[in-house]
């Protein structure tokens, strides 16, 4: 509304000074006779002419203002009720293995393979058999179950779980889970499954090949071991080692890293 007001003041000096101009080019005309009457009151003093600077009535003037409507005194209005929080996102779990050392510190190279030498570490073992087609599904239960029997007993886990395959054959395999503890725990601890156990891991001279991406697409890389095998004239154990860097999620995980071992013999 501000910007509007000198607009309009010059617009109305424009019109009065417009219709003086045009008072003063009238012809006067004659005197007539005068018509007898009461005689005219004297003329009232001309104002005074305001000083220069001085703002016209339509500048002085308020123009009507539109203002919004909001609450004044004595309007009884409901407060504006605070916006709801936002819950917080579910925190992510840590994997159980985060943190823990595989069995060779260094890591491997997916484009070349390494002669390691393995550890014997004591571990806690737990035997299954499984479809190849349940073979994510099955390791990982296997692998849960023997996290949870160690933690509830109050036994420390070291090293990245591992499985190890006994025996395969065209419908599946048998297999060994193994979790690498800190010992051995003796006396065995009273709660732990039947089917649960103690040794310790797959030991010595090893090659060790690595994969990445979805473990459905492993048996690519298992054919890249055979073929090297069988290129270098090596002879291995029958038991092949996989050590799972990161958890066994599922089979279509892009983030999978797993280590694989050969012994020769």
């Amino acid at each position: 509304m501000k910007t509007r007001l000198p607009t309009i003041a010059i617009g109305l000096a424009a019109s009065l000074a417009c219709g003086a101009s045009v008072l003063a080019q009238q012809p006067a005309q004659a005197p007539g006779p005068a018509a007898p009457g009461p005689a005219a009151p004297a003329p009232a003093p001309s104002p005074a002419a305001p000083p220069a600077g001085t703002p016209s009535p339509a500048q002085t003037t308020p123009l009507p203002t539109t203002t919004a409507p909001g609450p004044g005194p004595g309007t009884n209005q409901a407060p504006t009720p605070p916006a709801p929080e936002k819950a917080l996102p579910p925190a992510t779990p840590v994997p159980p293995a985060a943190g823990r050392v595989p069995l060779v510190a260094n890591p491997g190279d997916p484009s070349d393979v390494d002669e390691v030498t393995l550890p014997a570490k004591p571990a806690a073992i737990l035997s299954g058999t499984a479809k190849w087609d349940q073979a994510v599904p099955s390791l990982k239960d296997a692998i849960a179950k023997v996290e949870a029997a160690l933690a509830q007993a109050g036994i420390k886990a070291v090293g990245k779980p591992l499985s190890v395959f006994t025996r395969t054959d065209d419908d599946g395999f048998q297999y060994e889970v193994m979790v690498p503890v800190e010992a051995a725990p003796n006396p065995r601890p009273a709660g732990l499954p039947d089917d649960l156990r103690f040794g310790a891991t797959p030991s010595g001279k090893a090659l060790r090949f690595t994969h990445k991406g979805p473990y459905e697409g492993i048996d690519q890389t298992y054919e890249t071991v055979t073929a090297y095998l069988d290129a270098k004239g090596i002879i291995v154990q029958d038991a092949f080692v996989e050590e799972y860097l990161t958890p066994l999620a599922s089979p279509s995980d892009d983030a999978l890293e797993v280590n694989i071992y050969a012994l020769p013999k």
